[in-house]
Formats: C-alpha cells, structure tokens, sequence
C-alpha cells in the first residue's frame, strides 16, 4: 500500500483525524486509525475519558505534516478509511495510542482478512493493549475520567463577572468567522463549557449564509479571514480573557495563543477592521489595536488594498486662542496671525436642544465650556473636514488641547457632551476615540451632567433695558454696588456691549461711560465711520464671552446703562484711548471721575499715532495754557458754625473734588479740584508738558542732585511719564532724591537719572499754573496713629471708598498757613460720596469712617469743632454705636477708658 502525506487539520476523537492537503487546504479527508476505537462524543453526555482520548491526539498531530496509509476501507454509507499515521518524530499511530490506554482494540479486527503486515500490527497492539490494561493507564484507570461538558449558557452575565479579568485556558473546536469561533472553556478540571465567542475590538467579513430563506453572499476576504484563523487556532490551546457580552448574549473575549492575540495578526494583515463597539471594553488596549490596523492600512494590505488615506489641507498642528464658544462642541479660534476659524471638537456632540432630556443642559454645558476656554491658548491638530450637512457649512473638525488636557474628554467626563458613533468608513474621528467612549460610559454610570436624572433649574436672564422706565429703576440699584461681575454675551459696537449679570439674573446694554468710540457698520449696506470697524473688532477679541467687571453711573434715553467696564482690573475705555480707537468726551468723563485716566490715555494714543490719531500732528495742538482759579472766595473768612467773624451768615464752602493721594501714616489726605476749566488746564498743560520732554532735544538728564524745594520734572515709576515735582530732599549716597508730585500729591523716590529741569517757567511752572493738589484732613475724626493694623483697615476703607474717585467735599475750617506752599492753607473737610449706597442720599465718608470703628471723635476738638455741636453729637452716636459692634478698633472695648 501506497504512502500519502497530509496535514492534520483537527482531531473528531482519540481515533480520528480530519486531513487537509499540503497543496490545497480545501481538500479534506478523514481517516481512523486501524483497529482501535476511542471513547465517543456525544452532545448531552460524553464518554469517560472521551475527551482525554482525544487530546492526547490532538497535541500529537494537529497543524502537523504527516504520512499515512490506508490499510482497509469500510462502505458504510460514505466510505470511511482506516490505516496508520508516521508521525514526523518516526512515532506510529495507533501504536502510541494504545500503548498509552487512551484507545482500546476493536471486538471485530480479527474477522477480517488481514494481510501479514496486518496481522504483524494488530499482534503488536494488542501486546502493548494488555500492557496498558495491567499498568491501569487511559480509559484502563477504572474511575474517573468523567467531563462535564454544557452547552448552553444560562446566566451569561454571572459567568463574565465571574471571569472578568482572569485568563482561562480552552480549545477552539471551530472557527465560524474572522472573529466568531466556538470555544471549550476549561472552568474547572471536571467542568468545560462550549460556546460561541466574538473576538473583542475587530469586525472580520461576514460570510455567506442563508437569513429568512434568502442567500446572503460573503463580504469580500471572508472566506480567507476565517482559513487564517482556522490554520493558526483551530484545535490549538488558547488563553482567553472575558470581557463582557453582545447584544445576542454571547461572550466577547480576547483571544490569545502563544504568539500573541488572534485580534492583533488579523489586523495587521488586513482581513479584519476595529469596531467601536468594544472599546470600553478593551480600554487603552484598543489604541493599539488602532495602530495595527493603520499598518494594514498604510501598507494596503487586505481590506485596505487601494485605500488611499484622506489629507487634510493645513490639517498640522496650531496654537491659538480661544476667541468664542459657538455652541458646545464648536469655538471660534485666533491664530497668531489675528485670523479666525471655526472648528467642531472632534467625534463629540453637546447637549441637543430638542431632546427632552439633553437640552435643558445645553447652557449649562456652553458655560462650563467657556470658563475653561474663553481667552486661553490652546492647541489645536486637525483630525478631519465635515461635510456641509443640516444648514451648516463644511467644517474642520480638530482635537483641542489646553494645559495638556483633551478638551472633548473633559467634556464628555463631565457629562456635558456625548460621544458620536461614527460609520466604520469615517476616519474623521478623534485620536482619543476609545478614551471618550470610556469617558462616557463613565459618566453615564456616574450620572454626571446630563446624563443625570435631576434637570438642572431654568436659567432666565430678565432684559433691563428693554425699556428705559425698566432701566432707570435697575439703575438705582446696580448704582449702588461696585465692580459687579458680569459677562460679555455680545459686542454691538468698540463701546456698547449686551451684558449678563449672573447673580442679578440680568440683561442690560452696557455702555462706557467718559470716551465716544467711530460707530461700525451694523449690515452689508451702512458705512462704518473711520476705525469703527477696528474698534468693533478690537473690543470682540478682549471682551467677547470675557467675565468683567462694571460701575454702573447713569442711564441713557434707549435704556442702556452707562458706566465703567473692568476687564483682567483695567478699564476698557482707557485701553479703547491707547488704541487710538476711541476719544475722550471730556464732560462725561469728568463726570465718571476717571478723567484723568482716560485723558493720559488718549494723549498716550497721539503721541504713537495710533489708530484716528495716525495723522496727529503735535506742533498745531500746543497753544498757551491759562490759568483758572478754582478756589472759592475766601475774602471773607467762614467758621465752622457757617458765621464771618462778625457775625454775618456765611454760604456753606462744597467742592467737587478727586482724592488722589491717602497718606498711609495719618490718612491726610490730597485732593485735586474739579472743574471744566481747571480740568481743561490741567489736561492741555500735562499734554505740552509731556510733548516736551518726549522731545529728544529736551532729554538731557544730570547726575547733579537737584536743589531742595526746587520745581522739577521727574519721572513716575508706574507709567514712565513726566511730572511737575518738588524736591523734598536728597540722598547723595544712592543718588535719589524724594520728590512730591505737585499736581497729583503723591511721592516717591527718584533717581537722579530720572529728574530734569522743569522746561519754560513761563509754559509749566506753578506761576502759570498753581500745584492742583491741596492738603486736607477729615474733619472731627482722630485716627489711630500709634497702632499699625488698625491704620492699614483704615487706609484700606478709605482707599476702597474714596481714592482716585470724585466726590464732594465740604469744607469745615481753612487752616491758613497749614497746607503745602503756594495753597490757601490746610482744608479740614467732610466727604460726601454722591454715588455711595446710602439710602437715597449722599453717603457721609467722616461718619462712615467712624461707624466703623476706623478713627474716634477727636478727644480734643478745636475751637471750630466745638461750635459744630449737631455734627460732633451725630458723630459720638455712630462712635457708640461702633463700640457696642466691637467694631474696628473697639474690637477688645473701648480704647478711652482708663
């Protein structure tokens, strides 16, 4: 008899083998070994020893090159062939089987004709039978050997979180598919459970089958996807980790033989794809399987032949800011360039208004959004472009990053966005896919966002200036708070804004009070004035979605609320006046109390010909600078108690005044008249001032010291300008000089670099323009001096109330002689704040001072003091009120008591 060579491609039983052709895989046979039979399979019970019979040979032969012969064939029905095998090692089968016990002699083998080479073998196994009946080996043990193998899976779930994590060892009896094959899972020694498996994070081609009488054909590759399995697992010993189940109840596993797992080979040769589905499952193990999968697609290999991967144009990677929230997946970014794109996160959605349960959180997630974002730098590597779909144009989509942190994934963590579930064709998808359906899975578990089962409360901004009997009533209420938190919801032009307080549950147009900004075009047909535009842009890249601060002043006849807007502390009128954007209305800004401020700014704009002022000329502004008097007559000298010294009424001294210095050691204070033609002289010297020492003809400076008392120029240390000063005294040794800045009062050391001569007398000295600060204390109040916390909470009230800002003072006494040179003396005052929070009245700053426990009545009133007796009576009754608080200073009791 001939010899044939095969290769065994499974094991039915212990005498069984199923063989494929070297050449051609699709040629099977099946040949019994001679002689012997083997423990049978049956579906409800099997044989003892049944399944040990056949795995002893099936560690011997399968996915082997063997030969055989055929030594006698049996008719019955289909024609069954019986002979041995020559393994590669020379070992002989049944020969090996026998001798182990795990097969037993046929009863009928000798009631064939047998040939002599036969009946030598059939003599030899059963010699070697009878030995292994006498050792007590395979089926001849006796006890044992009993399998209990199911079927069925009646409590999948129980099994997975049994199993979860562990490897368990099993059998892969039959590859269905790629990625479905029946495995025998070893639960225990004595217990095997077989059933379907799908192999985690891959989708292999479907092969054709027959579904509700129609023929359904094979994907293409499906039949080579499944051989490449069969020909690496089929009857091989696997490791398996369960992960969780399908929708049909069917365990999904991580299929591992010794080089690896099955997921990994299959990819990589292109006959199987990533499915999203598992990625919560596999975790960060599906990023690799990623990775695999785009070395099949970069090599074209399989699936992938001819894919060509799609290039995204300028799809590198960016940083930029973040110029506005659009909704909750998509921002607006600058580049540095100053140019603007619009992007949609990659593979997320926010909250969609119209569901029922998403929508009500759609706010709430834009706002969380802009908090993290708005005005940041991020990074940003485009993943993709979306078609133009639903009314929206074609869109990059891109994955953000900010501080190292996946935006998306802190989206959906938070529950405020969902994760999309793209097409298996879709490559527009983030990088970070499998980290944001983990995210989500997590979130939902976690009922974060909107994935909770609370909706959260209606939030319904009321419009202030919807009309302006509305906004006047408003008005008398937000005037009265300081520095109210609010946010940009939107940019109307460089200076009117729509604004949203949140603790107020408000809406108002917000208007900046002090400048008048070029009006920009409101549509396609209306033309801007010169740098509206600019401006309008200008206040959208630092405004827009920004959270800032206001002072509400006053309203305007539409309803708008005007005031001071704060961004990042500063005011944004001065910034609009830097810009050259904007111009100083000189009433109102008087008015606002920052005049000053804003009137620097705009001269800072001239002086770099920014913006309306690129064509500035400084020549034709400078003209000859009056001198207005700003004090009241005092020919004739009034007490306190509003009589001359003879005895004639008196009128009552009130001016409006700015506090531009606190002197931190006895809270004295320095105050800066107001008024248009003082303000007026004041702006229109410092601007020529300024113009001359930025001259460079003028910019020689000495190491000489000046002199003291001498008027000079000196530089101030915060905004680099120059300043009319008087020289207080020298330091010869650090070559600095403490200087008082004669129209501002307050004083610093200056190096001697930094002090030049004053310029023309006859232009800039107090001759042509008097010191416009006046020295003042606060009338019937005594501060303590000697305790250094009490005076820093004192110095904190009246900075926060009064510093840098317009009020009015009356003043009580004019102490001739007392002030600086070249005043009409030291004023003793008392400060109204017409814009304090008093109820309908001007707040008393001299009796809030003391209400709060800051500074006593004086214990020693002057002459003056003494004839004011309703003033002292009213104060000593906020002074108790004070003690019985254990306010401030009285904190431990009362001071004044021996």
């Amino acid at each position: 008899m001939s010899v044939s060579q095969a290769k065994v491609k499974s094991v039915l039983s212990g005498d069984t083998l199923v063989l494929v052709s070297v050449n051609n895989p699709s040629q099977e046979r099946l040949l019994s070994l001679a002689f012997v039979s083997a423990p049978r399979f049956q579906r409800d019970k099997e044989e003892p020893f049944a399944f040990q019979s056949r795995d002893f040979l099936r560690r011997l032969t399968v996915g082997k090159v063997i030969q055989f012969r055929v030594l006698y064939s049996v008719p019955t029905g289909t024609k069954k062939d019986y002979g041995t095998v020559i393994l590669q090692g020379g070992e002989r089968l049944p020969d090996a089987c026998v001798a182990e016990g795990w097969v037993k002699l046929r009863d009928d083998s000798r009631r064939k004709e047998l040939s002599e080479e036969s009946e030598s073998l059939l003599n030899n196994l059963e010699l070697q039978g009878a030995k292994a009946k006498a050792d007590g080996r395979g089926v001849w043990a006796g006890q044992g050997g009993i399998i209990e193998n199911s079927y069925d899976l009646p409590d999948a779930k129980a099994l997975v979180e049994k199993c979860q994590g562990k490897d368990l060892d099993a059998i892969v009896e039959r590859v269905l598919a790629g990625d479905r094959m029946i495995l025998r899972l070893f639960l225990s020694p004595s217990k095997h459970l077989q059933t379907i498996v799908t192999v985690a994070g891959i989708r292999a081609p479907k092969r054709a089958n027959t579904a509700e009488g129609r023929e359904q054909p094979a994907e293409p590759l499906a039949n080579e996807s499944q051989q490449f399995v069969e020909t690496r697992l089929l009857q091989r010993n696997v490791k398996v980790n369960v992960l969780g189940l399908t929708p049909q109840n069917q365990l999904i596993c991580v299929v591992k033989h010794p080089n690896g797992s099955i997921a990994d080979f299959l990819l990589k040769a292109g006959l199987a794809q990533c499915t999203d589905f598992h990625s919560t499952l596999l975790g960060t193990e599906m990023k690799a399987l990623r990775q695999v999968e785009k070395y099949a697609k970069d090599n074209q290999l399989g699936l992938y032949k001819g894919h060509v991967e799609n290039k995204v144009s300028g799809g590198n990677e960016i940083e930029a800011t973040v110029a506005r929230i659009v909704r909750t997946d998509t921002i607006t970014l600058r580049t540095k360039s100053g140019s603007e794109k619009t992007v949609q996160l990659s593979s997320i959605r926010g909250p969609k208004p119209k569901d029922d349960k998403q929508g009500p959180f759609e706010a709430e997630a834009k706002e969380f959004l802009r908090k993290k974002l708005i005005g940041k730098h991020v990074r940003a590597t485009t993943d993709g472009i979306k078609p133009p779909s639903e009314g929206y144009e074609e869109r990059e989509v891109a994955t953000i990053t900010a501080n190292n942190k996946n935006v998306a994934l802190i989206l959906v963590e938070a529950g405020y966005a969902s994760v999309i579930r793209h097409r298996k064709d879709d490559n527009d998808r983030s990088p970070f896919y499998d980290d944001l359906i983990a995210a989500e899975e997590a979130a939902q578990s976690g009922q974060r966002g909107m994935w909770s089962s609370k909706a959260p409360a209606a939030k319904t901004y009321q419009d202030y200036s919807e009309s302006l009997q509305k906004a006047k009533l408003q008005s008398s209420v937000l005037q009265r708070q300081k520095k109210i938190p609010a946010v940009v919801d939107y940019v109307k032009s460089g200076s009117r804004f729509t604004v949203l307080i949140p603790r107020e549950n408000g809406k108002l147009t917000f208007v900046l009070s002090g400048i008048r900004a070029p009006r920009s075009a409101r549509n396609a047909t209306e033309k801007a004035e010169p740098f509206g535009q600019e401006a309008h842009d200008f206040a959208n890249r630092r405004c827009l979605q920004r959270d800032v601060e206001i002072d509400v002043e006053t309203t305007d006849k539409q309803g708008g609320f005007i005031g001071v807007l704060y961004i990042n502390r500063e005011n944004f009128a001065k910034l609009l006046l830097e810009e050259g954007y904007a111009t100083v209305h000189a009433y109102s800004a008087e008015q606002s109390g920052h005049a000053n401020e804003l009137f620097a700014a705009e001269r800072k704009a001239k002086e770099a010909r920014k913006g309306i002022w690129h064509d500035y000329d400084p020549a034709a502004e400078e003209q000859d600078v009056e001198a207005p008097s700003t004090a009241p007559d005092t020919s004739i000298p009034s007490n306190a108690n509003g009589t001359s010294p003879n005895g004639t009424s008196a009128k009552k001294d009130y001016r409006d005044v700015i506090i531009t210095h606190i002197d931190p050691t006895n809270c004295a204070l320095k105050i800066q008249h107001i008024s248009p033609n003082a303000s007026h002289a004041l702006t229109n010297l410092m601007s020529a001032f300024r113009t001359f020492h930025v001259s460079p003809s003028n910019s020689s400076s000495s190491t000489a010291p000046p002199k003291t008392g001498e008027i000079v120029a000196a530089k101030f240390s915060e905004d680099k300008e120059w300043y009319r000063s008087r020289v207080r005294r020298n330091d010869r040794d650090a070559k600095t000089s403490e200087v008082l800045f004669i129209d501002y009062g307050n004083s610093e050391s200056v190096s001697w670099r930094d002090i030049r001569p004053l310029g023309p007398a006859d232009r800039f000295g107090v001759g042509k323009l008097k010191a416009q600060v006046t020295d003042a204390q606060l009338s019937f109040c005594q501060f303590p001096t000697g305790n250094k916390e009490y005076m820093n909470d004192a110095m904190a009230f009246l900075r926060e109330t009064v510093e840098g800002r317009q009020v009015v003072a009356k003043v009580d006494f004019i102490e001739k002689g007392a002030g600086g040179a070249g005043q009409e003396g030291l004023l003793w005052v008392t400060i109204f704040d017409p814009n304090g929070q008093g109820e309908g009245q001007e707040v008393n700053v001299n009796e809030e001072v003391v209400a709060e426990g800051l500074a006593m009545v004086s214990r020693k009133l002057k002459g003056w003091e003494q004839g004011q007796v309703d003033v002292v009576k009213r104060l000593r009754e906020r002074e108790e009120g004070a003690k019985g608080e254990r306010r401030g200073m009285w904190e431990y009791g009362d001071l004044t008591e021996d």
